[in-house]
């Protein structure tokens, strides 16, 4: 078998295919695949391969590499200064790679950020999950899950092309970007002011240097708030209860706007302003730090054609691609497709545009209300049995429902009319018994790791925020607790309801007590974290969530425990967790989780688990028992949660 060998890694050069992994959102498994997927498609496209074929990704600088068999290449991207034995070669230029003979794909100095290399035939490493792309956070996928290092040797496939080689038109690279955008789904004046919006299109945005493939941060203005909390998603106006999000959504992470990457977290509790259209996703993978962004806005219709062009450009390699339009008219507000009136059990209910690929669906008033995550479920499981040709995704929110389409395949139009018909026919969510487990964690408390996350962010992101240098004691202080460990008393004694999984990836849930008495109300960190430990458990809102992997993140720690995802050839279903299970947590040393994380990563141990059912009666029969004593709780911590508030505006 053809090999290429790693002579020189670059700065962080993976594998990847152009579709990733579509399908697995629901869960938090990012699709991963090409950040600039239209370079990706042009290059592979160039050298004869089908467009499942992998080939590489670099950032900054490219690697240095040799082949034991001629191959045909093609590099593109921010790709400028590659050479073959020092003989420069074209970006989009298809030539031969000599058995033996040096390519070095050389620094990428700008302007753009990834570089592409594709060669004859493709990678052959294996699939994962249904994909060849390197997903380095969770570490899986490319080659053995990381980027790739001195000495390595990936496999080639067979020369088998199907289509002609031949070279191609690049996009153009630059230091200045117009990026179209859809507004919504959130915006004005839910969310946003008139004023707010118009000055988030209106502003020329800075890239942040913190970008990444998870998501690109853009500097500028202060958004302009409508309201001045989340309630009891928290503190922070950006702050909703948790909700997918599309690839290429722009969700406010605090006052900070952060563009969903192709390894972006799929849930989570900030509003998404606009959405980038598919058309112009490809330049999300070659934003670099202190570039200029403008967000044009612009209409379905716009959208639409833009992809249109974009499909005959690639089906028709030898024509110049055409320029399209930058706007077609600017839309003002999210496009509404359907408002469902409260009608017996259903609650009253928007099905909006997220962009020209998804439709969200978001039920009932802006609080929790487990009625009507029951009825969300329920609509998505309608969906998934009737689900029809050109779905991909379904992703259920607390009280919303994303839903990802191809759009060559059905309509968002014709979509919105099927949910609005599965709507009109669901049953009662408060007869309905669903199946769940009882599920028991172990949790470290105070875990080492959590403080050094603390520690970490205290000392390179934000040192003043209220929430340092505890995270704990800002717990108690926005709850009116009396003591620091009545925090952990209250997650020990609360049974947690799985809500959503994939809240900060890879079968991570979001969860909440089932007892009102046991919602703990907070905020999440604005801006957020840039690291996380794997399997921190943290409170935002009202919400708990366990962290899936290392990573970014916002949520307030308390502990630590156990694994919810384990990828092995053994396991079909990686992630561990369901919906509606429940999780109660069990306080152990952070010796003792040591000794547990281990038997479960390495298959020797599983989560204890026994069936179970959760119904809304289960609910109500606590909201009976307790009603004064729930009530109390509720204004206390409403009355501290003010307070606070109050402290900052101070």
């Amino acid at each position: 078998m053809a090999v290429i060998i790693v002579n020189n890694r670059g700065v962080q050069t993976t594998v990847q295919d152009l579709a990733g992994r579509p399908g697995l959102w629901d869960v938090g498994v990012p699709p991963s695949g090409a950040a600039d997927e239209l370079t990706f498609a042009l290059v592979n496209a160039a050298v004869g391969n089908p467009e499942t074929a992998a080939g590489l990704e670099c950032v900054l600088a490219g690697p240095v590499l040799t082949c034991d068999e001629d191959r045909l290449i093609c590099v593109g991207g921010a790709v400028r200064n590659a050479t073959v034995d020092n003989l420069p070669i074209t970006p989009g230029m298809v030539v031969l790679w000599p058995a033996g003979s040096v390519l070095d794909v050389g620094p990428l100095d700008g302007p753009g950020m990834r570089g592409y290399v594709a060669i004859q035939g493709g990678l052959d490493v294996p699939r994962v999950l249904g994909s060849r792309s390197t997903f380095i956070l969770g570490g899986f996928g490319g080659h053995d899950g990381r980027p790739l290092a001195d000495g390595d040797r990936i496999p080639l496939g067979r020369q088998e092309n199907l289509l002609t080689p031949l070279s191609v038109e690049l996009p153009t690279m630059s230091g200045s970007w117009q990026v179209r955008v859809i507004p919504g789904p959130h915006g004005a004046p839910e969310h946003l002011t008139a004023e707010g919006v118009d000055t988030f299109f209106a502003n020329n945005w800075i890239v942040d240097h913190r970008s990444d493939r998870t998501g690109i941060r853009l500097i500028g203005p202060t958004p302009g708030w409508a309201r001045t909390d989340g309630g009891e998603a928290g503190l922070h106006p950006s702050n909703v209860h948790d909700s997918a999000y599309p690839v290429g959504g722009i969700m406010l992470s605090g006052d900070t706007p952060v563009i969903v990457g192709k390894d972006g977290p799929s849930l989570g509790g900030f509003v998404v302003p606009a959405v980038v259209i598919e058309a112009d996703r490809w330049m999300l993978g070659q934003l670099s730090a202190g570039d200029s962004v403008q967000l044009v806005p612009v209409t379905q219709e716009a959208a639409a054609e833009a992809i249109r062009s974009r499909r005959r450009w690639l089906t028709d390699l030898r024509q110049d691609p055409a320029p399209v339009a930058v706007s077609t008219g600017t839309p003002e507000r999210p496009t509404t497709l359907h408002r469902g009136d409260p009608a017996g059990p259903a609650p009253a209910y928007t099905i909006r545009c997220a962009g020209e690929r998804h439709l969200l669906v978001e039920a009932g008033p802006a609080e929790l209300d487990l009625t009507v995550r029951v009825w969300i479920h329920l609509l998505a499981q309608a969906l998934r049995d009737d689900r029809p040709a050109g779905v991909i995704e379904i992703v259920e929110g607390v009280r919303s429902l994303l839903v990802a389409v191809d759009s060559a395949r059905i309509a968002l139009t014709s979509l919105a009319e099927q949910l609005a018909f599965l709507a009109a026919g669901l049953g009662d969510p408060e007869t309905v018994v669903l199946p769940a487990r009882e599920v028991v964690l172990p949790i470290a408390f105070d875990h080492p790791e959590a403080h050094e996350a603390m520690r970490r962010y205290a000392t390179s992101v934000r040192p003043d925020a209220p929430w340092c240098p505890d995270n704990v004691e800002f717990i108690r202080r926005v709850n009116d607790l009396g003591a620091r460990d009545d925090v952990f008393e209250i997650v020990q004694a609360a049974t947690y309801l799985v809500v959503g999984l994939g809240d900060v990836y890879l079968g991570a849930p979001v969860a909440v007590p089932v007892d009102p008495r046991h919602r703990l109300v907070t905020t999440k960190y604005n801006p957020a974290r840039t690291w996380t430990p794997q399997n921190a458990v943290g409170i935002g809102g009202i919400y708990l969530c366990v962290y899936g992997m290392e990573g970014p993140g916002g949520y307030q720690l308390v502990g630590r425990t156990v694994p919810v995802w384990r990828l092995s050839p053994a396991d079909e279903q990686p992630w561990l967790l369901r919906q509606f299970d429940l999780i109660r947590f069990t306080p152990v040393s952070a010796e003792q989780l040591a000794h547990e994380r281990a038997e479960i990563a390495a298959g020797r141990a599983d989560l204890k688990t026994a069936p179970a059912t959760f119904s809304i009666a289960d609910v109500r029969r606590i909201e009976q028992e307790a009603p004064v004593e729930i009530a109390s709780v509720r204004a206390r911590r409403r009355a501290a949660f003010e307070a606070e508030r109050a402290r900052w505006g101070a």
